[in-house]
């Protein structure tokens, strides 16, 4: 099925709740090109510094995260139909470390438009990013309660700042998704 081009905030509250019921796919790729998939359930679409951004959280143990840090940052953001939610499960259990989570879950890395990183073909809608910044959490600075319940590890998130180069879908994702 074709992509087609869309904008940033044409699906905003179905990517929200995608990621919020499921979650969404994030494929990275390292200074060797391999790519790499995790599920994520953090993040969030909207403008800053003029820019159309998705902001994406990903901790420092994780795998993507190295290959994010290896390979400037860029990354794609990949919106899963329901049919794909036991590979999302799938993805955010496993680590790429070690494991083909593209092979075990037949999930298709095709080349996106605009970096390096690939897509899924078999997500219905894909954000390609490029990173303007990233930032550590601060530890000092969180509210306790979420300190509580989401970092009694210690294992923090880095936040990235994706521009939000390209925008498209399936012709028919308002039905899929």
């Amino acid at each position: 099925m074709p992509k087609v081009a869309v904008r940033y905030t044409d699906y905003f509250a179905q990517t929200m709740r995608r990621m919020r019921e499921d979650g969404l796919l994030l494929v990275t790729a390292g200074a060797d090109g391999k790519p790499n998939v995790m599920t994520i359930g953090w993040g969030t679409i909207g403008s800053i510094w003029s820019r159309p951004v998705f902001l994406v959280l990903v901790r420092h143990s994780r795998y993507s995260y190295t290959r994010l840090e290896e390979a400037a940052g860029d990354f794609t953001v990949n919106v899963p139909p329901r049919e794909l939610a036991e590979a999302v499960a799938h993805c955010g259990t496993v680590s790429g470390r070690d494991h083909d989570k593209f092979l075990a879950k037949r999930l298709t890395p095709v080349p996106s438009r605009q970096v390096r990183p690939p897509i899924i073909q078999e997500c219905v809608l894909h954000y390609e990013c490029r990173t303007l910044h990233r930032n550590d959490l601060a530890p000092d600075t969180l509210a306790q309660a979420v300190q509580d319940e989401f970092y009694a590890q210690g294992d923090y998130h880095r936040v990235y700042f994706g521009e939000i180069v390209a925008v498209y879908a399936d012709e028919d994702a308002a039905k899929r998704l």
